[in-house]
Protein backbone atom coordinates (compact mmCIF):
# COMPACT_ATOMS: atom_id res chain seq x y z
CA UNK A 1 0.00 0.00 0.00
CA UNK A 2 1.40 3.34 -0.99
CA UNK A 3 1.29 5.84 1.55
CA UNK A 4 -0.26 9.34 0.23
CA UNK A 5 1.71 12.07 0.47
CA UNK A 6 0.25 15.63 0.08
CA UNK A 7 2.30 18.19 -2.93
CA UNK A 8 4.34 20.47 -1.22
CA UNK A 9 3.63 23.80 -2.00
CA UNK A 10 5.83 25.68 -4.72
CA UNK A 11 8.45 27.77 -3.05
CA UNK A 12 10.08 29.23 -6.10
CA UNK A 13 8.78 30.55 -9.84
CA UNK A 14 12.18 30.33 -10.96
CA UNK A 15 12.89 26.68 -10.89
CA UNK A 16 11.92 23.29 -12.68
CA UNK A 17 12.85 19.86 -11.20
CA UNK A 18 13.63 17.92 -14.29
CA UNK A 19 12.83 14.30 -13.40
CA UNK A 20 14.18 11.11 -15.79
CA UNK A 21 12.98 7.99 -14.96
CA UNK A 22 12.17 4.48 -16.29
CA UNK A 23 10.10 1.80 -14.45
CA UNK A 24 10.11 3.41 -11.44
CA UNK A 25 6.11 4.23 -10.88
CA UNK A 26 5.68 2.99 -7.36
CA UNK A 27 8.95 5.10 -6.12
CA UNK A 28 7.62 8.13 -8.00
CA UNK A 29 4.37 8.23 -6.27
CA UNK A 30 6.98 8.97 -3.00
CA UNK A 31 9.01 11.41 -4.17
CA UNK A 32 7.47 13.40 -6.93
CA UNK A 33 4.98 14.93 -4.48
CA UNK A 34 7.72 16.53 -2.16
CA UNK A 35 8.89 18.57 -5.10
CA UNK A 36 8.29 22.35 -4.31
CA UNK A 37 8.49 23.45 -7.92
CA UNK A 38 7.07 22.91 -11.33
CA UNK A 39 8.11 19.20 -12.40
CA UNK A 40 8.69 17.85 -15.76
CA UNK A 41 8.78 13.86 -15.61
CA UNK A 42 10.83 12.47 -18.29
CA UNK A 43 9.78 8.96 -18.80
CA UNK A 44 12.53 6.68 -20.70
CA UNK A 45 10.38 4.11 -22.36
CA UNK A 46 9.19 2.44 -19.25
CA UNK A 47 7.67 -0.96 -19.46
CA UNK A 48 5.80 -1.30 -16.41
CA UNK A 49 2.81 0.93 -17.66
CA UNK A 50 4.99 4.19 -16.66
CA UNK A 51 4.27 7.21 -14.58
CA UNK A 52 0.86 8.48 -13.84
CA UNK A 53 -0.19 11.66 -14.97
CA UNK A 54 -0.18 13.88 -11.61
CA UNK A 55 -1.20 17.56 -11.24
CA UNK A 56 1.75 20.10 -11.45
CA UNK A 57 3.70 17.50 -13.29
CA UNK A 58 4.05 17.84 -16.96
CA UNK A 59 4.88 13.66 -18.21
CA UNK A 60 6.87 13.50 -21.37
CA UNK A 61 6.82 9.85 -22.38
CA UNK A 62 9.65 9.43 -24.85
CA UNK A 63 8.74 5.53 -25.95
CA UNK A 64 12.80 5.02 -25.86
CA UNK A 65 15.15 5.17 -23.23
CA UNK A 66 17.91 7.55 -24.15
CA UNK A 67 19.49 7.36 -20.59
CA UNK A 68 20.83 10.36 -19.31
CA UNK A 69 20.40 12.19 -22.06
CA UNK A 70 16.20 12.31 -21.26
CA UNK A 71 17.38 15.02 -19.33
CA UNK A 72 18.03 17.17 -21.46
CA UNK A 73 14.63 17.19 -23.61
CA UNK A 74 13.21 18.41 -19.99
CA UNK A 75 15.66 20.94 -19.96
CA UNK A 76 14.53 22.04 -23.19
CA UNK A 77 10.50 22.18 -22.63
CA UNK A 78 11.14 24.52 -19.04
CA UNK A 79 10.59 27.92 -19.36
CA UNK A 80 12.28 28.90 -16.26
CA UNK A 81 15.86 30.24 -15.75
CA UNK A 82 17.56 27.45 -13.46
CA UNK A 83 16.60 23.94 -13.97
CA UNK A 84 17.09 21.26 -10.98
CA UNK A 85 17.71 17.74 -11.62
CA UNK A 86 16.13 14.96 -9.30
CA UNK A 87 15.98 11.00 -9.72
CA UNK A 88 12.63 8.79 -9.53
CA UNK A 89 14.37 8.26 -6.33
CA UNK A 90 15.39 11.79 -4.33
CA UNK A 91 13.84 14.57 -3.77
CA UNK A 92 14.85 18.36 -2.60
CA UNK A 93 14.47 18.92 0.84
CA UNK A 94 12.17 22.15 1.69
CA UNK A 95 13.72 25.57 0.94
CA UNK A 96 16.09 23.96 -1.23
CA UNK A 97 15.11 25.07 -4.40
CA UNK A 98 13.96 28.39 -3.45
CA UNK A 99 17.85 29.07 -1.77
CA UNK A 100 19.47 27.67 -5.19
CA UNK A 101 17.72 30.02 -7.02
CA UNK A 102 18.98 32.79 -4.34
CA UNK A 103 23.02 31.91 -4.83
CA UNK A 104 22.11 31.45 -8.76
CA UNK A 105 20.73 35.20 -8.62
CA UNK A 106 23.52 36.04 -6.21
CA UNK A 107 26.72 34.87 -8.04
CA UNK A 108 26.06 35.40 -12.00
CA UNK A 109 29.64 33.52 -12.87
CA UNK A 110 28.23 30.20 -11.35
CA UNK A 111 26.14 27.92 -13.57
CA UNK A 112 25.87 25.20 -11.48
CA UNK A 113 25.21 24.50 -7.30
CA UNK A 114 25.69 20.86 -5.85
CA UNK A 115 23.93 20.08 -3.14
CA UNK A 116 24.96 17.93 0.15
CA UNK A 117 22.89 14.57 -0.67
CA UNK A 118 21.73 12.60 2.53
CA UNK A 119 21.17 8.83 1.77
CA UNK A 120 18.38 6.70 2.90
CA UNK A 121 16.03 6.73 5.60
CA UNK A 122 18.51 7.57 8.32
CA UNK A 123 19.88 10.34 6.64
CA UNK A 124 23.95 9.43 6.03
CA UNK A 125 25.94 11.39 4.11
CA UNK A 126 26.76 10.81 0.84
CA UNK A 127 30.66 10.31 0.63
CA UNK A 128 31.06 12.41 -2.51
CA UNK A 129 29.16 15.50 -0.54
CA UNK A 130 31.96 14.72 2.22
CA UNK A 131 34.75 15.07 -0.08
CA UNK A 132 33.39 18.21 -1.78
CA UNK A 133 33.50 20.06 1.51
CA UNK A 134 36.83 19.15 2.02
CA UNK A 135 37.54 21.67 -1.08
CA UNK A 136 40.62 21.07 -2.36
CA UNK A 137 40.15 23.42 -5.31
CA UNK A 138 39.21 26.06 -2.63
CA UNK A 139 36.43 28.63 -2.65
CA UNK A 140 36.79 31.64 -5.12
CA UNK A 141 35.24 34.52 -4.35
CA UNK A 142 32.99 34.50 -7.31
CA UNK A 143 31.51 31.23 -5.85
CA UNK A 144 28.98 29.98 -3.78
CA UNK A 145 31.06 27.99 -1.63
CA UNK A 146 34.09 25.17 -2.69
CA UNK A 147 34.89 24.92 -6.50
CA UNK A 148 33.75 21.22 -7.61
CA UNK A 149 34.75 19.29 -11.22
CA UNK A 150 32.11 16.42 -10.96
CA UNK A 151 28.58 16.28 -9.59
CA UNK A 152 25.83 13.95 -8.43
CA UNK A 153 22.92 14.58 -11.25
CA UNK A 154 20.38 14.40 -8.70
CA UNK A 155 21.74 16.87 -6.49
CA UNK A 156 22.20 19.84 -8.67
CA UNK A 157 20.86 22.92 -9.82
CA UNK A 158 21.55 24.85 -13.22
CA UNK A 159 21.74 27.77 -15.43
CA UNK A 160 19.35 26.80 -18.09
CA UNK A 161 20.88 28.99 -20.84
CA UNK A 162 24.75 27.38 -19.51
CA UNK A 163 23.31 23.86 -19.89
CA UNK A 164 22.29 24.07 -23.28
CA UNK A 165 24.94 26.03 -24.78
CA UNK A 166 27.47 23.21 -23.31
CA UNK A 167 25.10 20.47 -24.64
CA UNK A 168 23.70 18.77 -21.89
CA UNK A 169 24.43 15.24 -21.29
CA UNK A 170 25.98 13.45 -24.19
CA UNK A 171 23.44 10.69 -25.41
CA UNK A 172 26.73 8.34 -26.43
CA UNK A 173 27.20 8.29 -22.56
CA UNK A 174 24.02 6.81 -21.67
CA UNK A 175 23.71 6.62 -18.21
CA UNK A 176 26.75 5.90 -15.06
CA UNK A 177 29.58 8.84 -14.64
CA UNK A 178 27.84 11.00 -17.44
CA UNK A 179 28.49 13.71 -15.67
CA UNK A 180 31.93 14.41 -15.65
CA UNK A 181 31.68 15.35 -19.03
CA UNK A 182 29.47 18.15 -18.41
CA UNK A 183 31.00 19.37 -15.65
CA UNK A 184 34.54 19.47 -17.92
CA UNK A 185 32.54 21.63 -20.25
CA UNK A 186 31.21 23.93 -18.09
CA UNK A 187 34.27 24.90 -16.73
CA UNK A 188 35.81 25.13 -19.98
CA UNK A 189 33.22 27.78 -20.82
CA UNK A 190 34.41 29.62 -17.85
CA UNK A 191 31.51 29.01 -15.12
CA UNK A 192 31.90 28.25 -11.78
CA UNK A 193 30.66 25.02 -10.56
CA UNK A 194 30.11 25.25 -6.85
CA UNK A 195 29.29 22.72 -3.42
CA UNK A 196 26.64 24.12 -1.47
CA UNK A 197 25.98 22.04 1.18
CA UNK A 198 23.59 24.77 2.81
CA UNK A 199 21.08 23.30 0.02
CA UNK A 200 20.00 19.17 1.00
CA UNK A 201 18.66 16.46 -1.32
CA UNK A 202 17.71 13.10 -0.29
CA UNK A 203 18.54 10.20 -1.83
CA UNK A 204 16.15 6.78 -1.18
CA UNK A 205 18.06 4.08 -3.24
CA UNK A 206 16.11 1.03 -3.27
CA UNK A 207 18.43 -2.33 -2.60
CA UNK A 208 19.04 -4.82 -5.31
CA UNK A 209 17.42 -4.36 -8.68
CA UNK A 210 20.51 -3.18 -10.85
CA UNK A 211 22.67 -5.86 -12.67
CA UNK A 212 26.44 -4.83 -10.82
CA UNK A 213 28.23 -6.02 -13.99
CA UNK A 214 26.63 -4.10 -16.27
CA UNK A 215 27.37 -0.80 -14.25
CA UNK A 216 30.65 -1.06 -13.67
CA UNK A 217 31.22 -2.03 -17.44
CA UNK A 218 29.23 1.15 -18.69
CA UNK A 219 31.19 3.59 -15.99
CA UNK A 220 34.57 2.04 -17.15
CA UNK A 221 33.45 3.09 -20.98
CA UNK A 222 32.33 6.29 -19.85
CA UNK A 223 35.69 7.00 -18.15
CA UNK A 224 37.43 6.08 -21.26
CA UNK A 225 35.69 8.09 -23.88
CA UNK A 226 35.39 10.77 -21.44
CA UNK A 227 39.12 10.97 -21.00
CA UNK A 228 39.51 10.21 -24.93
CA UNK A 229 37.13 13.20 -25.44
CA UNK A 230 38.98 15.89 -23.45
CA UNK A 231 42.26 15.07 -21.48
CA UNK A 232 45.66 14.64 -22.71
CA UNK A 233 46.96 11.84 -24.36
CA UNK A 234 49.20 10.46 -21.11
CA UNK A 235 45.79 10.71 -18.89
CA UNK A 236 44.22 8.85 -21.57
CA UNK A 237 47.05 6.11 -21.55
CA UNK A 238 45.95 5.35 -17.56
CA UNK A 239 42.49 5.76 -18.15
CA UNK A 240 42.91 3.31 -20.40
CA UNK A 241 45.30 0.38 -18.59
CA UNK A 242 43.16 1.08 -14.84
CA UNK A 243 39.77 0.07 -17.28
CA UNK A 244 41.44 -2.86 -18.82
CA UNK A 245 42.55 -4.11 -15.49
CA UNK A 246 38.75 -3.21 -13.84
CA UNK A 247 36.63 -4.39 -17.13
CA UNK A 248 37.99 -4.94 -20.54
CA UNK A 249 34.85 -5.10 -22.27
CA UNK A 250 34.01 -1.33 -21.05
CA UNK A 251 37.30 -0.57 -22.52
CA UNK A 252 36.38 -2.14 -26.29
CA UNK A 253 33.27 -1.20 -25.97
CA UNK A 254 34.74 2.44 -25.73
CA UNK A 255 37.59 2.35 -28.46
CA UNK A 256 34.55 0.71 -31.14
CA UNK A 257 33.54 4.39 -30.76
CA UNK A 258 36.89 5.89 -31.73
CA UNK A 259 35.89 7.55 -34.86
CA UNK A 260 33.23 9.50 -33.03
CA UNK A 261 35.73 10.36 -30.12
CA UNK A 262 37.80 11.87 -32.87
CA UNK A 263 35.41 13.72 -34.40
CA UNK A 264 34.03 15.15 -31.03
CA UNK A 265 37.09 15.45 -29.07
CA UNK A 266 38.28 18.98 -27.72
CA UNK A 267 41.28 19.30 -24.88
CA UNK A 268 40.20 21.71 -22.37
CA UNK A 269 41.77 24.56 -21.36
CA UNK A 270 45.02 24.34 -19.17
CA UNK A 271 43.67 25.89 -15.81
CA UNK A 272 40.78 23.03 -15.34
CA UNK A 273 43.47 20.22 -16.58
CA UNK A 274 45.11 21.54 -14.18
CA UNK A 275 42.08 21.53 -11.37
CA UNK A 276 41.59 18.12 -12.63
CA UNK A 277 45.06 16.50 -11.87
CA UNK A 278 44.63 18.82 -8.53
CA UNK A 279 42.13 16.25 -7.87
CA UNK A 280 43.59 12.92 -9.05
CA UNK A 281 42.75 12.79 -12.14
Amino acid sequence: MTTRIDRAAPETDDVTVVVATRNRRERLRETLPRHAAPVILVDNGSDDGGPDDRPGVDVVRLGENRGAAARNVGVERAATRYVAFADDDSYWEPGSLAGAAALLDAYPRTALVCARVLVGPEGREDPTSRAMAGAPLGVPGDAPGPSILGFLACAVVVRRDAFLRAGGFAPELRVYGEEALLAMDLAAAGHRLAYTPALTVRHLPQPGGRDAGARRRQEVRNRVLTAMLRRPPAVVRRTLAAGWREDRGGVTDALRMLPWVLGHRRPLPRDVERDLVTLGG
